[in-house]
Formats: C-alpha cells, sequence, structure tokens
C-alpha cells in the first residue's frame, strides 16, 4: 500500500500525524498533475509555457528530488514498522528483497528530477531571453537555415535556407527556400546590409547567397555596436529583400550535430520516393536509402537530407524540406514529454535561436494546428526563376500568392503529407560511418559515376502544392 498511497502504513501502525502528512501530500500531487493534465487538455500553450518557464521547471526540479526522499524514507519505514526481526529468515529476506524493488519507484522520480534539470540548463542555453516580436500581418516568419562548419570548410555556411510563413491564428503554414547560389540580391533600403552595401551584393559567382555569412563576420567591425551576429543579421536581411516578409525570428541548426537530434526524437519516418546515395565527392558511395517506407535515424536523416551524388542543389532542397515537414508532423506532446531530457540535450550546442523562451508556449499550439494541415511551400529554383537572374518583383508576386492560397484553403479538409503510400516498405539497415558535411560533388552537377533512379521532374522541385512527388511524411 505504501507504493500506491505512500503514508498508509505509518497511519495504520506508525505516527499517524506523519502518516496523514505524507498522504495528503502525494494526493496534493496527483490533483495538481491531474488538474495540469486538464489544463494541458484546454489550451496546451499554457502547460508547455509553464514548463518551459526557468522558475516553474526550478520548481519542479526541487519537488520531485523532494518528494523521492520523502517517498524513499516512506518506504523504508513500512519496512520497519512490519518488524522484520521477528518474521522468520526467510520472510525477511523476501520482505527485504520487495523492499528494494519498490524503492525503483522513488529512484524514478529522482531521475525525473535529473531529467527536469538537464531540460532546464538545455533550454536557457537554447532559448534566450530576449523580447517577443508580434506577428506581421497576422503570421509569424521564421527563418530557418541549416549551417555548415564542418571540417575541410571556411566559416560557417548556412547552405539550408527556408523561411516559414505561419498563420498566427490557424497555424497554416507556407515555406519559402531559397538556394544557397543566389546572387544579385539588392537589400531593403533602411537595413543595415543596405548602408554596408548600396549596390547590393552583386558580383558574380562570388557573391553567393550563402556566403554572405562568412563575409558578415569577417567584417564585423563594420556592423553597428551590439549586434551579436552579424553573419545572422546579413542572411536575414537578404532573404527579407528577396521575399517581401519581415523576418521575426531565427533558427540556425548546426547540421553536424542534425543527427543526434534525430536520434533524440527517435526517429524520421520518410517515404523515399527516389534511391538516394550515401557518401560520393571524394568519397565512395558506401550504401543507399532505398525507396519505400523509411524510419530513418539521425545518421541516414541527415544524408537523406544533404546527399548530393547523382542530383541537383534543387533536389537537394526538396529532400530537406521533407524531412522539416516530418519533424513538424512527428514532434507531438507525446514525444516531447516521453523524450523531453534527450531532446533539450541534443538541442544545446546544435540550435541556436532568438525565439525568447517565454515563447515556447505559444509556438508549442501553433506546431499543433499547423501538423493538422498540409504544409504548401515554393522553392525558388529553375525553372520557377534562375537564381542568378531573377525579377525581385516577381518573386515578391510568387510569395503573396502562395500565401494567399493557402489562406483561401482554410476549409478545405485537412490532409496529411504522408498519403502517399509505395511498395514493401524497407528498414534501413546501418552504414559505415561518413561525414554527409564534407563531399565536394558540385551542388548543380550530378557525378557522372552515379545513374540515379526515376529522377523526378525539374518542375517537381519548385512546386507551390505539397511535397508528395518528392518524398512523403509518414
Amino acid at each position: 500500500m505504501s507504493l500506491v498511497l505512500p503514508g498508509t502504513a505509518q497511519v495504520v501502525a506508525g505516527n499517524r500525524a506523519v502518516g496523514r502528512l505524507v498522504l495528503r501530500v502525494w494526493l496534493g500531487l496527483l490533483a495538481l498533475a491531474a488538474l495540469l493534465g486538464g489544463i494541458a487538455y484546454i489550451s496546451l500553450s499554457t502547460v508547455v509555457g509553464l514548463m518551459s518557464a526557468p522558475w516553474f521547471l526550478a520548481v519542479a526540479q526541487w519537488v520531485l528530488y523532494a518528494w523521492a526522499a520523502i517517498w524513499a524514507l516512506v518506504l523504508i519505514d513500512a519496512w520497519r514498522l512490519g518488524r522484520p526481526a521477528s518474521q522468520p529468515t526467510r520472510t525477511r529476506r523476501r520482505f527485504a528483497i520487495a523492499t528494494v524493488v519498490l524503492l525503483l519507484a522513488p529512484a524514478g522520480v529522482a531521475y525525473a528530477g535529473a531529467s527536469v534539470s538537464a531540460g532546464r540548463a538545455a533550454l536557457g542555453a537554447v532559448f534566450g531571453g530576449g523580447p517577443t516580436v508580434p506577428p506581421v500581418d497576422g503570421r509569424y516568419n521564421v527563418l530557418l537555415m541549416g549551417g555548415d562548419s564542418g571540417e575541410g570548410r571556411e566559416g560557417t555556411r548556412p547552405d539550408s535556407l527556408q523561411l516559414v510563413s505561419i498563420d498566427a491564428d490557424t497555424g497554416r503554414a507556407v515555406t519559402f527556400g531559397f538556394t544557397r547560389d543566389t546572387e544579385n540580391i539588392v537589400f531593403e533600403p533602411g537595413s543595415v546590409m543596405a548602408g554596408l552595401m548600396p549596390e547590393g551584393w552583386t558580383c558574380g559567382d562570388d557573391c553567393l547567397l550563402n556566403g554572405l555569412y562568412t563575409w558578415a563576420w569577417d567584417h564585423q567591425d563594420e556592423f553597428p555596436p551590439g549586434t551579436e551576429d552579424p553573419g545572422i543579421l546579413a542572411t536575414r536581411e537578404a532573404i527579407e529583400a528577396l521575399s517581401g516578409l519581415e523576418v521575426q525570428y531565427h533558427a540556425l541548426v548546426d547540421m553536424n550535430g542534425f543527427r543526434s537530434l534525430i536520434d533524440a526524437l527517435g526517429g524520421l519516418d520518410i517515404t523515399v520516393m527516389r534511391r538516394t546515395p550515401i557518401g560520393g565527392g571524394t568519397s565512395p558511395v558506401i550504401d543507399h536509402i532505398e525507396p519505400g517506407r523509411q524510419r530513418l535515424d539521425g545518421y541516414h536523416a541527415l544524408w537523406y537530407a544533404r546527399s548530393r551524388e547523382g542530383s541537383s542543389n534543387y533536389e537537394r532542397m526538396a529532400r530537406q524540406r521533407c524531412v522539416m515537414s516530418a519533424m513538424v508532423d512527428q514532434v507531438d506532446p507525446r514525444t516531447l514529454a516521453l523524450r523531453f531530457g534527450d531532446i533539450a540535450a541534443a538541442s544545446t550546442g546544435v540550435l541556436t535561436t532568438d525565439i525568447p523562451q517565454s515563447e515556447l508556449g505559444n509556438f508549442a499550439e501553433l506546431a499543433l494546428k499547423t501538423r493538422a494541415q498540409k504544409i504548401t511551400g515554393v522553392n525558388f529554383v529553375p525553372p520557377l526563376i534562375d537564381p542568378w537572374d531573377f525579377d525581385r518583383a516577381e518573386v515578391h508576386r510568387i510569395v503573396e500568392e502562395a500565401i494567399e492560397a493557402s489562406e483561401d484553403t482554410a476549409d478545405e479538409e485537412a490532409v496529411s503529407t504522408s498519403a502517399v503510400p509505395l511498395p514493401t516498405p524497407g528498414v534501413t539497415a546501418s552504414a559505415p560511418a561518413a561525414d554527409p558535411g564534407n563531399d565536394a560533388t558540385s551542388d548543380d552537377e550530378a557525378s557522372p559515376a552515379y545513374d540515379p533512379l526515376a529522377k523526378p521532374s525539374e518542375d517537381a522541385f519548385a512546386q507551390t502544392d505539397d511535397i508528395a512527388s518528392v518524398c512523403a511524411v509518414g
């Protein structure tokens, strides 16, 4: 009984006052847990906001530690009240073993306290305490960047650039992908970069979109005092100029640590439409991710998102968009609750963002709404535009029309992007460790040594509908 209702042994045969107090504390904790569950059912953002607040996590951590100690003492005292000395030796041994086994319960509570402590530290390291930024025209625009700082590379290069525009009320989302080799970027008047580059980032092949980050850090003394990350500022203002949208927040993922984050999530379910090589460039192709439904661990998900062998940079962008959609689709409250410590620990050093910790509840609720709807998007690649020679006004028009089209589909039945079944599901086998960030294959030229299978049409990489022609989520 002391396991299910701590304190009952003391009420029956020991110090009744202590037993009643422990029992009341236990019932109070159960009532509090039930209350939080009820609030979460009504407003998940409120509970997530609480659970991401530093003060709440600190209180929860010490409450769990304290209860673990109290529960352990109560169980040991219940064993004492059973008068083991008066029992036969065999019974006494069984009683002692049972008590030790029961002590695993408070040990689990102590472990939960340690997980909360680790999560608290990780959240503080990843999310700042900066000011919240209201939505613009009813939308949050978040810039997602996949940074590259692997061995053999000079500086960090945000090779993957996706702008996610989310309706602040409904959660309907549209993604806009910009290839890293976009050229001829003219910044908005009044921006920091317009002051530094009045003529724009317009020096041809030496001035690509992903090179802005490194340039900014090399010239950080020219930026206004107090600029925390000139590379992010430069890239952010470039995306604002290209899209015509104001970016409220950004998130930069270190792709070298991306695999640990996927592993912490338990992997991603993706239906692969085309055989995707592992390896290539300066190293041989050592394996493939086969077509069919796959559950990709961090290693294989990273290769799927980054493989260049036998494909163009534009197909690679489409696959990255698929991985991002899979994460949105599969990171649910249950996953976050069960893997909170692992996810928080994996995020440290992998994710850099200016989303304040106080906004996590709001974005969690928004993410749930987004999961229930089809994510549409546009990749600004050929044949839609030529990244080296394009009309900025035309890009702005496409962005506006994509957002309007997303809003016009509000009454359509929400469908998942996992609606495209393929033949027999495959199971990804383990492969020798190879680094997906350090191959030297040209982004826009297929390697002649590899013969790709069933290559999708070029239009698929720029489509404004869902991503089902490139891959499927789930």
